[in-house]
Protein backbone atom coordinates (compact mmCIF):
# COMPACT_ATOMS: atom_id res chain seq x y z
CA UNK A 1 0.00 0.00 0.00
CA UNK A 2 2.70 1.89 0.80
CA UNK A 3 4.52 2.00 -2.76
CA UNK A 4 1.14 2.25 -3.64
CA UNK A 5 0.86 5.65 -2.29
CA UNK A 6 3.92 6.58 -3.13
CA UNK A 7 3.65 6.15 -7.20
CA UNK A 8 0.33 7.79 -6.77
CA UNK A 9 2.17 10.75 -5.14
CA UNK A 10 4.86 10.99 -7.95
CA UNK A 11 2.09 10.85 -10.64
CA UNK A 12 0.44 13.73 -9.05
CA UNK A 13 3.08 15.66 -8.66
CA UNK A 14 4.34 15.45 -12.59
CA UNK A 15 1.01 16.65 -13.71
CA UNK A 16 0.93 19.78 -12.59
CA UNK A 17 4.09 20.66 -13.28
CA UNK A 18 3.22 19.96 -17.01
CA UNK A 19 0.90 22.15 -16.56
CA UNK A 20 2.72 24.77 -15.16
CA UNK A 21 4.86 24.61 -18.31
CA UNK A 22 2.25 24.97 -20.42
CA UNK A 23 0.63 28.18 -18.78
CA UNK A 24 4.61 30.00 -18.67
CA UNK A 25 4.06 33.02 -21.07
CA UNK A 26 6.80 32.54 -23.40
CA UNK A 27 7.80 36.21 -23.62
CA UNK A 28 8.06 36.00 -19.73
CA UNK A 29 7.07 38.76 -16.97
CA UNK A 30 4.82 41.09 -18.54
CA UNK A 31 5.48 44.18 -16.53
CA UNK A 32 2.55 43.88 -13.97
CA UNK A 33 2.42 44.98 -10.44
CA UNK A 34 3.18 41.34 -8.33
CA UNK A 35 4.50 41.45 -4.49
CA UNK A 36 6.41 39.05 -3.64
CA UNK A 37 6.56 37.71 -0.59
CA UNK A 38 10.10 36.03 0.64
CA UNK A 39 10.45 34.10 4.01
CA UNK A 40 14.13 34.05 5.14
CA UNK A 41 16.26 33.82 8.58
CA UNK A 42 18.39 36.59 8.44
CA UNK A 43 18.56 38.64 11.60
CA UNK A 44 21.98 40.05 11.68
CA UNK A 45 22.10 43.88 10.91
CA UNK A 46 25.21 43.70 8.45
CA UNK A 47 23.50 40.64 6.55
CA UNK A 48 20.38 42.55 6.40
CA UNK A 49 21.44 45.03 4.82
CA UNK A 50 23.42 43.49 2.30
CA UNK A 51 19.56 42.12 1.81
CA UNK A 52 17.83 45.26 1.65
CA UNK A 53 20.35 46.72 -1.04
CA UNK A 54 19.52 43.84 -3.01
CA UNK A 55 16.10 44.48 -3.06
CA UNK A 56 16.67 48.26 -4.08
CA UNK A 57 19.52 47.34 -6.99
CA UNK A 58 16.59 44.25 -7.87
CA UNK A 59 13.58 47.03 -8.04
CA UNK A 60 15.52 49.44 -10.43
CA UNK A 61 15.42 46.55 -12.87
CA UNK A 62 11.74 45.69 -11.60
CA UNK A 63 9.84 48.83 -10.19
CA UNK A 64 6.24 46.66 -10.58
CA UNK A 65 7.62 43.86 -8.83
CA UNK A 66 7.36 45.04 -4.44
CA UNK A 67 9.58 42.26 -2.35
CA UNK A 68 8.13 41.68 0.68
CA UNK A 69 10.44 40.31 2.98
CA UNK A 70 10.22 39.24 6.37
CA UNK A 71 12.42 37.20 8.73
CA UNK A 72 9.66 34.16 9.50
CA UNK A 73 12.55 33.03 12.56
CA UNK A 74 14.15 29.76 12.38
CA UNK A 75 14.21 26.38 9.62
CA UNK A 76 11.87 24.77 11.49
CA UNK A 77 9.69 27.61 12.11
CA UNK A 78 9.05 28.21 8.62
CA UNK A 79 9.07 24.45 8.17
CA UNK A 80 6.49 24.01 10.92
CA UNK A 81 4.66 27.32 9.57
CA UNK A 82 4.67 26.60 5.73
CA UNK A 83 2.55 23.22 5.58
CA UNK A 84 -0.59 25.04 7.38
CA UNK A 85 -0.28 27.97 5.02
CA UNK A 86 -0.25 25.80 2.11
CA UNK A 87 -4.05 24.23 3.13
CA UNK A 88 -5.02 27.75 3.72
CA UNK A 89 -3.69 28.89 -0.05
CA UNK A 90 -1.48 31.67 1.99
CA UNK A 91 2.15 29.99 1.46
CA UNK A 92 4.93 32.66 0.75
CA UNK A 93 6.06 33.00 -2.78
CA UNK A 94 9.57 32.02 -2.12
CA UNK A 95 11.51 30.65 1.08
CA UNK A 96 14.64 29.70 2.64
CA UNK A 97 14.89 25.98 2.84
CA UNK A 98 16.30 22.74 3.17
CA UNK A 99 16.10 20.08 0.89
CA UNK A 100 13.97 17.85 3.17
CA UNK A 101 11.64 20.98 4.03
CA UNK A 102 10.92 20.86 0.47
CA UNK A 103 9.82 17.35 0.26
CA UNK A 104 7.56 17.89 3.00
CA UNK A 105 5.86 20.81 0.65
CA UNK A 106 5.66 18.54 -1.75
CA UNK A 107 3.39 16.16 0.45
CA UNK A 108 0.82 18.97 -0.80
CA UNK A 109 2.57 19.31 -4.63
CA UNK A 110 2.70 22.68 -3.82
CA UNK A 111 6.38 23.59 -5.11
CA UNK A 112 6.95 25.31 -8.35
CA UNK A 113 9.21 22.87 -10.15
CA UNK A 114 12.24 25.27 -11.61
CA UNK A 115 13.13 23.55 -15.00
CA UNK A 116 10.38 25.47 -17.28
CA UNK A 117 11.84 28.31 -15.82
CA UNK A 118 15.60 28.13 -15.71
CA UNK A 119 15.71 27.65 -19.69
CA UNK A 120 12.63 29.74 -20.17
CA UNK A 121 13.47 31.37 -23.45
CA UNK A 122 12.69 35.07 -22.03
CA UNK A 123 14.07 34.85 -18.51
CA UNK A 124 15.88 31.51 -18.05
CA UNK A 125 19.37 31.22 -17.45
CA UNK A 126 22.15 31.20 -19.72
CA UNK A 127 24.56 28.56 -20.22
CA UNK A 128 27.48 30.65 -18.32
CA UNK A 129 25.25 31.29 -15.29
CA UNK A 130 24.15 27.75 -15.30
CA UNK A 131 28.13 26.83 -14.83
CA UNK A 132 28.96 29.42 -12.56
CA UNK A 133 27.36 27.51 -9.95
CA UNK A 134 28.87 25.29 -7.79
CA UNK A 135 27.94 21.86 -9.11
CA UNK A 136 27.70 19.97 -5.95
CA UNK A 137 25.52 23.23 -4.97
CA UNK A 138 23.58 23.18 -7.72
CA UNK A 139 22.95 19.32 -8.23
CA UNK A 140 20.73 19.21 -4.75
CA UNK A 141 17.94 20.78 -6.43
CA UNK A 142 17.25 18.01 -8.24
CA UNK A 143 18.17 15.04 -6.46
CA UNK A 144 14.72 14.51 -5.51
CA UNK A 145 14.54 11.14 -7.54
CA UNK A 146 12.25 12.39 -10.50
CA UNK A 147 14.74 14.17 -12.29
CA UNK A 148 13.20 17.65 -11.74
CA UNK A 149 14.74 20.98 -10.42
CA UNK A 150 13.29 22.31 -7.25
CA UNK A 151 15.37 24.64 -5.78
CA UNK A 152 18.49 26.87 -6.39
CA UNK A 153 21.62 27.50 -3.52
CA UNK A 154 21.33 30.86 -1.81
CA UNK A 155 24.56 30.59 0.35
CA UNK A 156 26.53 27.54 1.65
CA UNK A 157 28.80 25.76 4.17
CA UNK A 158 30.85 22.89 4.88
CA UNK A 159 33.23 20.55 6.89
CA UNK A 160 36.15 21.45 7.59
CA UNK A 161 39.23 20.39 10.11
CA UNK A 162 40.78 22.98 12.46
CA UNK A 163 43.92 22.31 14.37
CA UNK A 164 46.17 23.76 16.58
CA UNK A 165 48.82 24.81 14.30
CA UNK A 166 51.24 25.75 17.18
CA UNK A 167 50.97 22.39 18.84
CA UNK A 168 51.33 20.59 15.37
CA UNK A 169 54.29 22.48 14.57
CA UNK A 170 56.08 22.28 18.12
CA UNK A 171 55.85 18.61 17.77
CA UNK A 172 56.38 17.88 14.45
CA UNK A 173 52.95 16.62 13.92
CA UNK A 174 51.81 16.44 10.17
CA UNK A 175 48.44 17.38 9.24
CA UNK A 176 46.57 14.28 8.18
CA UNK A 177 44.70 13.71 4.83
CA UNK A 178 43.45 10.28 5.49
CA UNK A 179 41.56 8.35 8.26
CA UNK A 180 44.51 6.07 8.95
CA UNK A 181 46.73 9.12 9.08
CA UNK A 182 44.36 10.70 11.58
CA UNK A 183 44.96 7.63 13.71
CA UNK A 184 48.28 7.87 13.57
CA UNK A 185 48.43 11.38 14.54
CA UNK A 186 45.86 10.64 17.31
CA UNK A 187 48.41 8.20 19.12
CA UNK A 188 51.36 10.55 18.59
CA UNK A 189 49.06 13.22 20.31
CA UNK A 190 48.02 11.07 23.28
CA UNK A 191 51.77 10.06 24.02
CA UNK A 192 52.31 13.91 24.33
CA UNK A 193 49.68 14.77 25.98
CA UNK A 194 47.48 12.03 28.09
CA UNK A 195 44.65 13.69 28.73
CA UNK A 196 43.28 14.78 25.63
CA UNK A 197 41.20 13.86 23.66
CA UNK A 198 42.89 14.41 20.30
CA UNK A 199 39.56 14.65 17.54
CA UNK A 200 36.41 16.17 18.25
CA UNK A 201 33.33 15.96 15.46
CA UNK A 202 30.66 18.17 15.79
CA UNK A 203 28.14 16.35 13.79
CA UNK A 204 27.59 12.44 14.19
CA UNK A 205 25.26 12.20 11.05
CA UNK A 206 27.46 14.36 8.78
CA UNK A 207 30.41 11.97 10.14
CA UNK A 208 28.24 8.48 9.59
CA UNK A 209 26.64 9.99 5.78
CA UNK A 210 30.66 11.30 4.30
CA UNK A 211 31.94 8.13 5.33
CA UNK A 212 29.40 6.38 3.07
CA UNK A 213 30.36 8.86 0.57
CA UNK A 214 34.12 7.98 0.59
CA UNK A 215 33.50 4.45 1.13
CA UNK A 216 31.07 4.10 -1.64
CA UNK A 217 28.56 2.55 0.44
CA UNK A 218 25.01 2.56 -0.07
CA UNK A 219 23.24 5.23 2.38
CA UNK A 220 19.19 5.75 0.89
CA UNK A 221 17.60 6.05 -2.17
CA UNK A 222 15.02 8.62 -3.34
CA UNK A 223 12.77 5.64 -4.64
CA UNK A 224 11.72 2.76 -2.34
CA UNK A 225 13.61 0.70 -0.50
CA UNK A 226 14.76 4.52 0.83
CA UNK A 227 16.88 2.89 3.94
CA UNK A 228 19.93 1.15 2.62
CA UNK A 229 22.46 2.00 5.39
CA UNK A 230 22.32 -1.43 7.09
CA UNK A 231 25.44 -2.85 5.52
CA UNK A 232 29.06 -4.54 6.46
CA UNK A 233 30.76 -1.60 5.04
CA UNK A 234 28.96 0.90 7.41
CA UNK A 235 29.34 -1.18 10.01
CA UNK A 236 33.06 -1.81 9.88
CA UNK A 237 33.86 1.93 10.03
CA UNK A 238 31.44 2.68 12.90
CA UNK A 239 32.89 -0.42 14.95
CA UNK A 240 36.60 1.32 13.61
CA UNK A 241 35.74 4.55 15.33
CA UNK A 242 34.11 2.77 18.73
CA UNK A 243 37.75 1.32 19.02
CA UNK A 244 39.35 5.14 18.49
CA UNK A 245 36.83 6.02 21.32
CA UNK A 246 37.36 3.54 23.67
CA UNK A 247 41.38 4.49 22.95
CA UNK A 248 40.39 8.21 24.08
CA UNK A 249 41.17 9.18 20.35
CA UNK A 250 38.07 10.91 19.51
CA UNK A 251 34.57 12.23 20.88
CA UNK A 252 31.72 13.83 19.34
CA UNK A 253 29.14 16.70 20.45
CA UNK A 254 26.77 13.96 21.14
CA UNK A 255 29.24 11.94 23.54
CA UNK A 256 30.83 15.48 24.65
CA UNK A 257 27.52 16.78 25.38
CA UNK A 258 28.55 20.41 23.34
CA UNK A 259 30.08 21.18 20.61
CA UNK A 260 33.59 20.15 20.25
CA UNK A 261 34.74 23.49 19.59
CA UNK A 262 34.69 24.03 23.52
CA UNK A 263 37.32 21.50 24.09
CA UNK A 264 39.42 23.10 21.21
CA UNK A 265 39.48 26.07 22.46
CA UNK A 266 39.80 25.10 26.61
CA UNK A 267 42.16 25.94 28.51
CA UNK A 268 41.46 23.20 31.11
CA UNK A 269 43.92 20.14 31.34
CA UNK A 270 41.54 18.23 29.07
CA UNK A 271 41.26 19.54 25.43
CA UNK A 272 41.25 18.44 21.57
CA UNK A 273 44.01 19.98 19.20
CA UNK A 274 41.86 18.96 16.07
CA UNK A 275 37.94 19.55 15.41
CA UNK A 276 35.72 18.77 12.49
CA UNK A 277 33.25 20.94 11.93
CA UNK A 278 31.32 23.79 10.35
CA UNK A 279 33.33 26.35 8.13
CA UNK A 280 30.65 28.75 9.15
CA UNK A 281 31.74 28.54 13.27
CA UNK A 282 34.96 29.54 12.50
CA UNK A 283 34.82 31.92 15.30
CA UNK A 284 33.81 29.66 18.16
CA UNK A 285 36.81 27.19 16.85
CA UNK A 286 39.23 30.78 17.70
CA UNK A 287 40.65 30.47 21.08
CA UNK A 288 40.14 33.66 23.77
CA UNK A 289 42.57 36.10 23.47
CA UNK A 290 45.17 36.26 26.06
CA UNK A 291 45.12 39.56 28.45
CA UNK A 292 48.30 40.89 25.85
CA UNK A 293 45.82 40.65 23.13
CA UNK A 294 47.53 37.70 21.77
CA UNK A 295 45.84 34.28 21.08
CA UNK A 296 47.54 31.27 22.96
CA UNK A 297 48.03 29.17 19.83
CA UNK A 298 47.18 29.94 15.97
CA UNK A 299 44.53 27.71 14.46
CA UNK A 300 44.79 26.15 11.11
CA UNK A 301 42.20 24.70 8.42
CA UNK A 302 42.61 22.12 6.18
CA UNK A 303 40.35 19.90 4.54
CA UNK A 304 38.77 16.83 6.31
CA UNK A 305 40.33 13.40 5.97
CA UNK A 306 39.71 11.02 2.94
CA UNK A 307 39.24 7.66 2.81
CA UNK A 308 41.09 8.19 -0.63
CA UNK A 309 42.58 11.48 -1.39
CA UNK A 310 42.17 10.91 -4.85
CA UNK A 311 38.51 10.51 -4.48
CA UNK A 312 37.56 13.64 -1.67
CA UNK A 313 33.56 13.55 -0.50
CA UNK A 314 33.12 16.04 2.14
CA UNK A 315 29.58 17.41 2.75
CA UNK A 316 27.97 20.67 1.90
CA UNK A 317 25.12 22.25 3.85
CA UNK A 318 23.08 25.64 4.17
CA UNK A 319 20.22 26.80 2.86
CA UNK A 320 18.45 26.89 -0.98
CA UNK A 321 15.47 28.83 -1.83
CA UNK A 322 12.20 27.12 -3.63
CA UNK A 323 9.51 28.78 -5.00
CA UNK A 324 5.73 27.94 -4.91
CA UNK A 325 2.82 27.45 -7.25
CA UNK A 326 0.38 30.26 -7.83
CA UNK A 327 -2.85 30.37 -9.96
CA UNK A 328 -1.35 33.95 -11.53
CA UNK A 329 2.15 32.83 -13.60
CA UNK A 330 2.84 36.43 -13.58
CA UNK A 331 3.40 36.09 -10.07
CA UNK A 332 5.70 32.89 -10.37
CA UNK A 333 7.86 34.51 -13.02
CA UNK A 334 8.61 37.65 -11.19
CA UNK A 335 9.64 35.30 -7.83
CA UNK A 336 11.64 33.63 -10.26
CA UNK A 337 13.10 36.71 -11.58
CA UNK A 338 13.82 37.52 -7.92
CA UNK A 339 15.50 33.95 -7.19
CA UNK A 340 17.67 34.28 -10.15
CA UNK A 341 19.21 37.78 -9.24
CA UNK A 342 20.14 36.62 -5.74
CA UNK A 343 21.51 33.63 -6.87
CA UNK A 344 23.21 34.96 -10.03
CA UNK A 345 24.74 38.13 -9.06
CA UNK A 346 28.17 37.95 -8.39
CA UNK A 347 28.25 41.17 -6.51
CA UNK A 348 25.15 40.25 -4.29
CA UNK A 349 26.72 36.88 -3.28
CA UNK A 350 30.08 37.97 -2.85
CA UNK A 351 28.74 40.86 -0.48
CA UNK A 352 26.51 38.26 1.52
CA UNK A 353 29.53 35.74 1.98
CA UNK A 354 31.94 38.56 3.40
CA UNK A 355 29.07 39.81 5.45
CA UNK A 356 27.87 36.06 7.08
CA UNK A 357 31.28 33.51 6.40
CA UNK A 358 28.82 31.51 4.38
CA UNK A 359 30.55 30.89 1.05
CA UNK A 360 28.52 32.20 -2.20
CA UNK A 361 26.13 29.99 -4.55
CA UNK A 362 28.46 30.75 -7.32
CA UNK A 363 32.02 30.50 -8.87
CA UNK A 364 32.05 34.39 -9.96
CA UNK A 365 32.49 36.08 -7.06
CA UNK A 366 36.15 35.54 -7.27
CA UNK A 367 36.63 38.20 -9.67
CA UNK A 368 34.71 41.05 -7.85
CA UNK A 369 38.19 42.73 -6.39
CA UNK A 370 36.60 43.13 -2.75
CA UNK A 371 35.93 39.82 -2.42
CA UNK A 372 39.56 38.52 -3.67
CA UNK A 373 40.84 41.35 -1.15
CA UNK A 374 38.73 39.85 1.52
CA UNK A 375 40.21 36.11 1.15
CA UNK A 376 43.68 37.65 1.11
CA UNK A 377 43.60 38.54 4.62
CA UNK A 378 42.86 35.47 6.06
CA UNK A 379 44.73 33.96 8.52
CA UNK A 380 44.11 31.65 11.91
CA UNK A 381 43.69 34.66 14.02
CA UNK A 382 40.86 37.88 13.28
CA UNK A 383 40.46 36.77 10.17
CA UNK A 384 39.64 33.29 10.74
CA UNK A 385 36.57 33.41 9.34
CA UNK A 386 38.03 34.31 5.88
CA UNK A 387 40.11 31.44 5.81
CA UNK A 388 37.60 28.89 6.82
CA UNK A 389 35.69 30.04 3.40
CA UNK A 390 38.66 29.42 1.80
CA UNK A 391 39.64 26.40 2.47
CA UNK A 392 35.92 25.93 1.94
CA UNK A 393 36.17 27.84 -1.55
CA UNK A 394 39.35 25.25 -2.75
CA UNK A 395 37.15 21.85 -1.86
CA UNK A 396 34.25 22.35 -4.12
CA UNK A 397 34.91 19.49 -6.46
CA UNK A 398 34.60 17.21 -3.60
CA UNK A 399 30.74 18.15 -2.82
CA UNK A 400 28.45 15.65 -3.04
CA UNK A 401 24.81 15.58 -3.16
CA UNK A 402 22.53 13.02 -0.88
CA UNK A 403 18.98 11.72 -2.06
CA UNK A 404 15.96 13.97 -0.75
CA UNK A 405 12.79 12.19 0.33
CA UNK A 406 9.62 12.40 3.02
CA UNK A 407 12.19 10.72 5.90
CA UNK A 408 15.37 11.48 4.42
CA UNK A 409 15.85 13.93 7.92
CA UNK A 410 14.94 11.04 9.77
CA UNK A 411 17.52 8.99 8.32
CA UNK A 412 19.94 11.32 9.01
CA UNK A 413 19.19 11.59 12.45
CA UNK A 414 18.80 7.91 12.83
CA UNK A 415 22.45 6.99 11.02
CA UNK A 416 23.88 10.31 13.60
CA UNK A 417 22.25 8.15 16.61
CA UNK A 418 24.07 4.63 15.49
CA UNK A 419 27.42 6.90 16.33
CA UNK A 420 26.50 8.21 19.55
CA UNK A 421 25.25 4.62 20.76
CA UNK A 422 28.20 2.57 18.84
CA UNK A 423 31.31 4.86 20.26
CA UNK A 424 30.67 4.28 23.63
CA UNK A 425 29.80 0.46 23.34
CA UNK A 426 32.14 -1.87 25.45
CA UNK A 427 30.86 -4.92 25.58
CA UNK A 428 29.14 -7.17 22.73
CA UNK A 429 30.03 -4.85 20.17
CA UNK A 430 29.62 -6.47 16.56
CA UNK A 431 26.13 -7.48 18.08
CA UNK A 432 25.00 -4.46 19.18
CA UNK A 433 26.34 -2.48 16.36
CA UNK A 434 23.89 -4.70 14.51
CA UNK A 435 21.37 -4.16 16.74
CA UNK A 436 21.40 -0.36 16.31
CA UNK A 437 21.56 -0.72 12.71
CA UNK A 438 18.45 -2.67 12.35
CA UNK A 439 16.96 -0.71 15.56
CA UNK A 440 17.65 1.97 13.19
CA UNK A 441 16.01 1.29 9.83
CA UNK A 442 13.30 0.43 11.88
CA UNK A 443 13.04 3.85 13.67
CA UNK A 444 12.88 5.22 9.72
CA UNK A 445 10.25 2.77 8.70
CA UNK A 446 8.12 3.57 11.56
CA UNK A 447 8.39 7.59 11.23
CA UNK A 448 7.36 7.29 7.95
Amino acid sequence: MKKILSLILVLMMLIPSVAALAEMPAEGYDGSAVTVKFYHIINRDDQLEVLNNAIVEFNKLYPNITIDAENAGSYNDILNRIPAEIKGHNEPNVTFCYADHVATYNESNAVQTLDELIDHPAVGLTAEQKADFVEGYYNEGKSFGDGKMYTLPFYKSTEVMYYDKTFFEANGLTVPTTWDEVEEVCAKIKEIDPKSIPLGYDSEGNWFITMTEQYGSEYTSATEPHYLFDNDTNKAFVKKFNEWYQKGYVTTAGLYGAYTSGLFTSTDETRCYMCIGSSAGARYQRPAKAEDGSYPFEVGIATIPQVDVNNRKVISQGPSVCIFKKDNPQEVLATWLFVKYLTTDATFQANFGMASGYMPAIKSVLEIPEFQEYLEKADGGDNIAMLSMKVGMEQTDAYYTSPVFTGSATARNQVGNIMTTCLGLTENVDAEIDKAFQNAVDECEYAN
